[in-house]
């Protein structure tokens, strides 16, 4: 990019045209080598290693949507990392979570998030949630190179959305192929799992206790039978991310909060070792 500062307060022209509102676009013309997706990989020999981040759910409540993760990193048959954050805020009214590989997954949300913001700063006012989603397709469409060599990054985005007043959630494949989920959703490799979880736990009008314990059912589902998983880890003090957004905005659900309900979860399971039961009919 060929910058002259005069007379434009050290900015080059480009910044101070508007022609987008994407910042996505703004940058594929003006420097289209900074974008993840046409980065040059090296040529490698056998598979590569790289960290991976895995489950994610998401669930619809009474006020509005949860979003959680468990904390777990993998590299092969090694735990990379066992406090990893999985699930982020994309802007007032939306999160994304992440499975794949994690550094491109957060670099990934990074752009995201700024995308929306650039364009709220633009336009005046934030994306709808609809047009929040398709922004994300576009973005996971564009990293499918990387994924066809293994570098494969899947979000489980989630919102309120203020126009119906309801959460909602968007789940996508790697070629950016976006489907609306309806209650429940689960990505990453523990996800068979933790959706059969949610399946015999969920139900309309979840309140929010309800739904911050069905999600810590069903990742510890997740961790009971997918060792790339991570269950509550009661030595270390390590938990479940999980967030919340509502007609309020995003909000981290405190780790004192999670704590308790993981904890009297995992009580319940010394008993209960295969969890709450569902009813035949």
């Amino acid at each position: 990019m060929t910058i002259d500062r005069r007379g434009q307060g050290g900015l080059p022209p480009a910044f101070m045209a508007s022609e987008t509102s994407s910042f996505l676009d703004f940058l594929s013309a003006q420097a289209p080598e900074l974008l993840p997706a046409n980065r040059t990989l090296p040529a490698t020999q056998g598979p590569l290693e790289a960290p991976h981040g895995t489950t994610i759910v998401a669930a619809a409540y009474e006020d509005g949507v949860l979003l959680a993760g468990d904390r777990r990193v993998t590299m092969g048959n090694v735990i990379a990392h066992r406090e990893y954050e999985k699930v982020f805020p994309a802007d007032e009214h939306s999160a994304v979570g992440i499975a794949g590989t994690a550094g491109l997954a957060v670099e990934l949300v990074k752009l995201f998030q700024l995308e929306l913001e650039h364009y709220e700063k633009i336009e005046g006012t934030a994306l709808s949630l609809d047009g929040k989603a398709n922004r994300l397709t576009t973005m996971v469409r564009g990293s499918l190179a990387m994924a066809m060599q293994g570098l494969a990054v899947v979000p489980l985005f989630a919102g309120y959305d203020v126009d119906k007043g309801v959460g909602r959630i968007f789940s996508y494949d790697v070629t950016g192929g976006r489907t609306e989920e309806k209650g429940f959703a689960a990505i990453g490799s523990g996800s068979v799992f933790a959706r059969g979880s949610l399946k015999k736990l969920y139900r309309d009008g979840l309140s929010e206790r309800e739904v911050i314990t069905a999600a810590v059912q069903a990742l510890y589902d997740a961790a009971d039978d997918d060792s790339a998983t991570g269950g509550p880890d009661l030595t270390r003090r390590l938990f479940p991310l999980v967030a919340l957004v509502t007609d309020d905005g995003y909000r981290q659900v405190p780790v004192s909060e999670v704590t308790e309900i993981a904890q009297a979860v995992v009580d319940r399971r010394m008993q209960a070792p295969n969890g709450p039961q569902a009813p035949v009919l």
